[in-house]
């Protein structure tokens, strides 16, 4: 692949290589849950994409275009005031795992990805995955500390009433998988 057009030299054949953040393109990286339903939502319309060995899923983004963003399992990486940020990226060479990988790999027209559709399929992805976001902070039920990504893990009845139990990204991963708990919330409300 040619990439003597690109602002900056992706590493050799050789190995993962940290480059900073905020210099060239921003990076979005989402949790496989969510990436590869928004993966597949954006097809055609996807930059280039790297996985890394626990299947997370990094897109290059022009820098600044991923402000605010509020969603589960989602981070924007970016330069920040007092620090840098790195981002793993493979030799283009290395297309499949199961180390780092370009999932999508760079090439001609294919390189950033257009910020505002990554964030509608991220957010599909969201609401498809975890249901709706809950009004305000959520105490995670393990921990016991609040968190603003609550992730839905189980229901309780108490006195007839169902309760839904969140918990924060780090031990909803130790929990029934969300995508069980969504489709029982739409079994129960009686949607497809």
């Amino acid at each position: 692949m040619t990439t003597h057009n690109l602002p900056w030299n992706p590493p050799p054949a050789v190995d993962v290589e940290a480059l900073p953040v905020g210099k060239w393109w921003d990076a979005v990286r989402a949790a496989s849950i969510v990436g590869e339903r928004a993966l597949k939502t954006l097809g055609d319309e996807t930059g280039a994409v790297i996985q890394d060995r626990y299947a997370t899923l990094y897109w290059l983004v022009a820098v600044g275009s991923a402000t605010s963003w509020h969603l589960r399992q989602v981070r924007v990486l970016t330069e920040l005031a007092d620090e840098r940020t790195y981002l793993g990226v493979p030799p283009v060479s290395w297309t499949t795992g199961p180390r780092s990988h370009w999932r999508v790999p760079l090439g001609p027209g294919r390189y950033l990805t257009d910020a505002w559709r990554l964030r509608e399929a991220l957010a599909e992805a969201d609401h498809a995955e975890y249901g709706p976001m809950p009004e305000g902070r959520q105490l995670c039920y393990r921990c016991q500390l609040p968190t603003d990504e609550p992730i839905p893990v189980t229901t309780e009845t108490t006195t007839g009433v169902d309760h839904t139990l969140y918990a924060c990204p780090t031990h909803a991963t130790t929990e029934r998988t969300p995508r069980d708990l969504t489709a029982a919330f739409r079994t129960k409300r009686g949607c497809p």
